[in-house]
């Protein structure tokens, strides 16, 4: 069968049925209705089947797409989680490493400090052992013996300084030849490298070097004239700082003057304030005049200590208390004292002109340096004070018991004295100068000259005992540790027959070494009885000596008991020192010798000295160490 044949038959087949349905549904419309509804209705439920299925699609694809969202949200979330974990454990890492690296430097730390203190005791145990050998050694050593080994150590430190003059000398002589040689080298090269200048390069040379001179010599000229110009503005100043000096020591004069005989509360304090203040002001301009440390240092330390003074007495005043006789003779001594200078500088204003500090600021000799050399050896007997230390003014009793037993010596036996102390100071002459009165003490001033200088003492007239040494020599190198200065000291202080002494007080002022020496007995520390000591740390020897306080308090004294312990004394100190010793000490308070408890620590960056009363626990005194320009100090 064709095509055509099959397609016209079912299109025929197809017409008929659509026929008879319509003929049907014309016949019976109803269920051509149902018909119809049901078609649409099947229709219908396979949208809506269509719908949800899709529906459910989505709603899936949405639930994989937010899982795979949560999936990777959920990896990120704990690789952050991890990465700080990790940094944590890094961080706690580090802590560990510093915290263990702390650890170790406070240890390494800790063990220098002990290997520190185990050297510093072993060197004081070498040292205690070598002084111990000493005094068994000079206690049987006889005199003939004591004289030769003085010959052969004198004779081994000229040999030793023989030595190091010529190691200087050869040195010396060895930078010269090599700068010789390096200048001969250059003179060479410079001859080599020299040849013949044309006609125009000559005159262009001519002219240069001309117009160079023309100009140095106006450069040179002008600089002069305006030095010279400086130079009489810096005189002008410094004769202006002489007559300010000179106002501020009559000023002083007229306050020393009430304060010797003012009887009221309210004027001490007054004239008292003046008097403190002054003298700081006079220190500053003492300071500031062009003249040579040496001539102005006694009266600097004269004038500190006047300062001093009237400030303690001025807070003894303020308190409610009297005036003791001791602080009225000191009174008395500022006041002689200041007079000469006021003498000596209304002479010296009055004589002196701009020429003049000119040449005192060139170093030459004049009548400004003269004056103040003349107020330094003559007028001002006591030698610069050294840094302070706990109690260095100890000077309280009026007489020296202790002398008054021995008998008095004439100035022929001082000089023979002056020169056995001093032996081995190369002395070659000795002579007495005079006599004076040294806080009631009298006293034999000798002058004593040397290879090195010349040398000034006091011996008191009872028993001959040396009172004050001083001597001027450089001392620009350290060479002496401070430990080597203590034993240094202590034998020179042995030698002179002073025994028993202990250092409290060490400070050192650029190459000087000062110390204090107080007195030793039963393990008691006695501050009253203090000598003050200077040791050159570039030769190693004693140049300095004040040992008035010991002289005028020393004595033999009953043994004293303290009525509470150590502990307990201790706990009167503030909390918030961390105190590092602690013994038992005599200290000077109100003319009077107190049975003390001396401890020492720091607070922060500063040091203290507390004292409490060994019976009745109070504290009684305090001091805190300060750094100068001088060294230390204590305030």
């Amino acid at each position: 069968m064709s095509k055509k044949e099959v397609s016209s038959g079912a299109e025929k087949a197809e017409s008929l049925t659509r026929k008879n349905d319509t003929n049907e549904t014309k016949k019976n419309p109803v269920k051509k209705t149902a018909k119809a509804t049901a078609k649409k209705s099947t229709g219908k439920k396979s949208a809506d089947k269509v719908k949800k299925v899709k529906a459910e699609k989505v709603k899936k694809d949405k639930k994989i797409k937010k899982e795979k969202h949560a999936k990777v949200v959920s990896e990120k979330k704990l690789a952050r989680q991890k990465a700080r974990e990790q940094k944590k454990l890094e961080a706690a890492k580090i802590r560990a490493q510093k915290k263990q690296a702390r650890l170790e430097k406070k240890l390494e730390h800790k063990q220098k400090r002990l290997d520190r203190i185990a050297a510093f005791k072993e060197k004081a145990a070498e040292r205690r052992e070598k002084r111990r050998e000493r005094r068994d050694m000079l206690k049987h050593e006889s005199k003939e013996a004591r004289i030769d080994r003085k010959k052969e150590e004198r004779a081994a430190k000229l040999e030793a300084k023989v030595a190091k003059r010529e190691a200087r000398a050869a040195e010396r002589q060895a930078k010269r030849e090599h700068a010789l040689k390096v200048k001969a080298e250059k003179r060479a090269n410079k001859k080599e490298r020299q040849h013949a200048p044309g006609f125009g390069g000559w005159l262009a040379a001519v002219i240069s070097l001309g117009v160079t001179t023309l100009a140095l010599g106006t450069m040179l000229t002008f600089g002069w004239l305006n030095m010279n110009g400086m130079q009489a503005d810096m005189a002008s100043t410094q004769m202006q700082s002489l007559y300010e000096l000179n106002a501020i020591v009559d000023n002083l004069d007229t306050d020393l003057s009430k304060a010797r005989v003012s009887n009221s509360a309210n004027d001490q304090v007054r004239i008292l304030s003046d008097i403190a203040i002054e003298s700081e002001m006079a220190e500053v301009i003492l300071e500031r005049l062009p003249v040579d440390t040496q001539l102005t240092q006694n009266m600097t330390s004269f004038v500190n200590k006047m300062g001093d003074s009237a400030q303690s007495m001025l807070y003894a005043v303020a308190n409610g208390k009297k005036l003791t006789e001791s602080q009225k003779a000191t009174i008395e001594y500022m006041y002689d004292t200041n007079l000469e200078m006021k003498r000596v500088l209304n002479e010296l204003t009055a004589n002196s002109s701009p020429k003049d500090m000119l040449k005192a600021m060139k170093g030459k000799d004049c009548n400004i340096s003269a004056s103040f050399g003349d107020l330094e050896n003559n007028t001002i007997e006591t030698p610069k004070e050294i840094n302070d230390g706990p109690f260095s003014d100890s000077i309280k009793k009026v007489s020296a018991k202790n002398l008054e037993a021995l008998e008095e010596i004439n100035a022929t036996e001082a000089e023979r004295l002056a020169a056995e102390y001093f032996e081995d100071y190369d002395v070659t002459n000795v002579r007495c100068t005079g006599e004076t009165l040294a806080a009631q003490l009298e006293c034999y001033n000798l002058s004593l000259d040397t290879k090195d200088g010349e040398m000034m003492a006091q011996l008191s007239k009872k028993g001959g005992k040396v009172v004050m040494f001083n001597s001027y020599k450089d001392c620009n190198d350290k060479n002496f540790s401070v430990e080597r200065c203590i034993d240094i000291a202590q034998d020179f202080l042995n030698d002179l027959g002073f025994e028993n002494m202990k250092p409290v007080w060490t400070s050192e002022n650029g190459t000087t070494c000062n110390l204090n020496f107080a007195y030793e007995q039963d393990g008691i520390i006695y501050y009253p009885d203090m000598i003050k000591v200077k040791v050159c740390e570039q030769r190693g020897m004693v140049t300095g000596m004040e040992g008035i306080s010991y002289v005028l308090n020393h004595t033999e004294r009953t043994a004293q008991k303290a009525a509470i312990s150590e502990s307990k004394a201790q706990s009167a100190v503030s909390s918030n020192v961390d105190i590092k010793a602690g013994r038992l000490t005599v200290i000077p308070l109100d003319d009077e010798e107190v049975l003390a408890y001396e401890f020492y620590g720091n607070y922060g960056d500063q040091t203290y000295y507390v004292y409490i009363d060994a019976k009745t626990g109070d504290e009684v005194q305090i001091f805190t160490v300060i750094g100068t320009a001088q060294g230390k100090a204590l305030m």
